[in-house]
């Protein structure tokens, strides 16, 4: 299975062109094997593009923009699609691909035989053990909550109070300093009074 990218080498949007180079970018470095189609200068391949990729994932104007992904002949988006799988970390399955051996996506043999619910296929659970693992994961979970808020430590009442003694402090320093600057006004203001002119 080939996954075909078609790409526009000669685009003049720079949107387009960052959109293709992130994609090319991704496969690359996660060694997946692609082949790069370019649209722009063969006629074959645009065509064979526009009329592959699927109603409701054409623009209003019906011509899907580069990139288009396929894996073989299937759609399997474009870039925003691959965008979203590559964020959700699910993009092996946007691509129709089975993960790598040992990457971070393959299922352990354990979830792999998980129903959706959380049971083991073939094993026969009570209703009661069933709650009690409910409770056992709420637990964890607010024990989980609990440590992560363990780096955030509420500050002491000492260093509270600390705070307000200063602000308090600050209040009072510019209360003082507007006093001062007032008594400073008023006595600039006696000297110049108009009356009180000293005659040489």
């Amino acid at each position: 299975m080939v996954i075909k990218v078609f790409v526009a080498t000669s685009s003049g949007s720079i949107a387009i062109r960052k959109k293709q180079q992130e994609v090319v970018g991704f496969l690359e470095a996660n060694k997946i094997d692609f082949k790069e189609l370019d649209i722009a200068g063969d006629e074959d391949n645009r065509r064979w593009m526009r009329e592959n990729v699927p109603g409701e994932k054409k623009p209003q104007n019906g011509i899907p923009l580069p990139p288009q992904i396929f894996n073989e002949e299937q759609y399997c988006g474009d870039f925003d699609s691959f965008f979203s799988a590559k964020e959700e970390n699910i993009i092996y399955s946007f691509l129709g691909l089975a993960p790598p051996p040992g990457s971070k996506v393959a299922k352990s043999p354990e979830e792999a035989s998980s129903l959706p619910n959380g049971d083991v296929v073939g094993e026969a659970e009570s209703t009661a053990e069933g709650t009690e693992k409910a409770e056992e994961s709420g637990e964890s979970e607010a024990q989980g909550e609990g440590a992560e808020g363990a780096g955030e430590l509420p500050e002491s009442p000492e260093k509270e109070e600390e705070g307000e003694t200063a602000a308090e402090e600050a209040a009072d320093v510019s209360k003082e300093g507007a006093e001062g600057e007032a008594e400073e006004e008023e006595a600039e203001a006696r000297e110049e009074e108009p009356g009180e002119e000293e005659d040489s």
